[in-house]
């Protein structure tokens, strides 16, 4: 017969409040969402600076994808909430000391925007098409009519999509009583990732090679701010309370080590990066390779911090 000792009833199984209500749709939401508003800020702020037409990838390739990722993100939001048909209710207030509710709003404004976007681009997707017969008419002047105001969307998405790519990692540091997520640094960081796999995409899809080396020195200096602020983050957990030194071991020796260092740091930033300044330097390297890496450990990112967050707590 086996004996054990509670010193405190704060140790048995299920007293403490555990988090496990987000799952892997909630990760991938939180990746889409940070993509989408990566390739549309470039998108957005290449046409400000009016390099659209020697910048074909990133504000008519890459932006195909835009709206295509966020209906999805929004599917695989509405689907894990536990009431998805009251989602609505949502949109019948604004609370600004609500992250949730702050992305809520933004998504409303980004997504439909992302749509007309890319359908300013149609009579260039489609340049066998007749816009001129039957009801393709109206259509040809409706996207005349985006066209025409296709800078004053794209000043609207330069916030938009900064607050877009922010709200995805400050959704995870309101939630004060999980001391993974507590850390300002998340905000940041989140965002930072967000364009650095949207430039990512962008390289995937250029149409030269003058766009395809500039979004790589892009896509190079973000991995490095990226690796500044994983440095904080962990550097900020020890320099903290003693339950955000517990909260650190899960990435420092504990059970989600391999999927942080292995396949985001290293697999997902380090190589990555080491294989844009080859290419850089004069070299010839698989355009797809570090793309793909660089996607994965974003995606991986987000599961790691959703999974490993949910599993801190104050326990003191």
């Amino acid at each position: 017969m086996k004996e054990e000792l509670f010193i405190s009833g704060r140790h048995i199984p299920n007293i403490d409040p555990h988090l496990h209500i987000w799952h892997w749709p909630i990760s991938v939401y939180l990746f889409l969402g940070g993509l989408a508003a990566g390739v549309l800020f470039f998108a957005a702020l290449v046409t400000l600076l009016g390099k659209e037409k020697e910048m074909t990838g990133v504000v008519k390739r890459a932006t195909i994808v835009v709206p295509i990722a966020l209906s999805f993100g929004l599917i695989f939001l509405i689907y894990d909430l536990k009431n998805p048909l009251y989602s609505w209710q949502l949109y019948l207030t604004l609370r600004l000391e609500s992250p949730m509710s702050w992305g809520a709003w933004i998504l409303l404004l980004v997504t439909p925007i992302s749509f007309l976007w890319t359908i300013g681009y149609f009579k260039e997707y489609f340049i066998y098409w007749d816009w001129e017969k039957g009801i393709w008419k109206y259509v040809s002047i409706f996207i005349d009519y985006i066209n025409k105001y296709r800078k004053v969307l794209a000043w609207i998405l330069i916030p938009s999509t900064i607050i877009l790519g922010i709200y995805t990692g400050i959704l995870l540091s309101a939630f004060n009583a999980r001391p993974l997520w507590n850390n300002a640094i998340l905000g940041p960081l989140f965002l930072t990732s967000g364009l650095s796999t949207g430039a990512a995409l962008i390289i995937l899809v250029s149409a030269s090679h003058k766009e395809r080396r500039m979004f790589s020195i892009i896509d190079l200096i973000l991995i490095i701010i990226e690796l500044f602020l994983i440095t904080h983050l962990i550097m900020g957990f020890y320099a903290g309370p003693q339950v955000q030194q517990e909260a650190a071991k899960l990435l420092m020796g504990g059970e989600f080590t391999i999927m942080f260092w292995v396949f985001v740091v290293i697999l997902g930033l380090a190589i990555p990066a080491i294989m844009e300044i080859m290419e850089l330097a004069g070299l010839r390297i698989p355009v797809a390779v570090p793309v793909l890496l660089v996607l994965l450990g974003g995606l991986i990112f987000r599961f790691v911090m959703v999974d490993a967050g949910q599993l801190t707590r104050y326990l003191y």
